[in-house]
């Protein structure tokens, strides 16, 4: 094992938790409402009236309701695009949000219990074993898959294509879906999961190189959101994305 990779592996755990924690981080967030469960427009503990509009929502509230966007007060009526401005109710930070056309709004609140309560990420320190040589290879057209979120719900999960890595001799593949940048994202489960580990994880190699090279790092393998809090939707592994090995590597639980 290389000093230096063990010392990046650390300063990214510690990044991880620092990141974890921070007042607006995933242990802040308290609620997800999907606007189609309140058909009259009343979120649960957030004042104002929400209802969507075409491509928006629209927010109707008065300047004593408290909420201000980009520091000034909301009054009357404010179209909403997701992921706009700075939206905030006292401490809290309200971010407007759409999947699959289904408009929701969440709740930030760095007061949080789990906020509170925080202790830390277990995590298995850096062992060289687990970083290994990848090849990626691309669908020749990307692909969605349905599969269950944490939410309960079932979402379709963009693919675009297969990571292949060995580890100990085995050969395994996992579906990846490719970013913007080109870097991959891959939920996959192992032996570990829900027993020593979290019910699955993410992992997010680097953007391949030449003839789809890349480096599968399971030392950095994540906790996904919906570990640090149960409002969020984090997809579930596809199909062929639980792997027959302990992967007793990366983020395992939290403390």
């Amino acid at each position: 094992m290389t000093t230096d990779a063990f010392d990046a592996w650390k300063q990214w755990h510690e990044d991880r938790v620092e990141s974890a924690s921070a007042p607006y981080g995933p242990l802040s967030l308290t609620g997800t409402y999907w606007l189609e469960d309140y058909p009259d427009g009343r979120l649960p503990d957030i004042p104002g009236r929400w209802r969507t509009d075409g491509d928006t929502v629209l927010l109707t509230a008065d300047e004593a309701d408290g909420l201000t966007l980009d520091g000034r007060p909301v009054s009357g009526e404010t179209r909403l695009a997701a992921d706009t401005g700075h939206l905030t109710l006292g401490e809290r930070q309200l971010v407007v949000l759409v999947r699959e056309g289904v408009w929701g709004v969440r709740d930030f609140d760095p007061a949080s219990e789990a906020r509170r309560a925080f202790r830390g990420i277990e995590a298995t320190p850096y062992d060289p074993r687990w970083s290994v040589p990848g090849r990626f290879t691309p669908y020749d057209e990307d692909r969605t898959v349905r599969v269950p979120n944490a939410d309960g719900r079932e979402r379709g999960l963009g693919l675009g294509g297969e990571l292949a890595f060995a580890l100990d001799g085995r050969e395994f593949t996992l579906q990846v879906t490719v970013g913007a940048d080109g870097s991959l994202w891959a939920v996959f489960g192992d032996t570990t999961s829900r027993t020593s580990s979290f019910r699955f994880r993410f992992l997010r190699p680097a953007a391949p190189g030449a003839e789809g090279r890349t480096t599968v790092d399971l030392n950095r393998a994540l906790l996904p959101p919906c570990a640090f809090a149960d409002h969020f939707i984090c997809p579930f592994p596809p199909p062929g994305n639980t792997l027959e090995v302990a992967v007793e590597a990366g983020e395992r639980n939290l403390l």
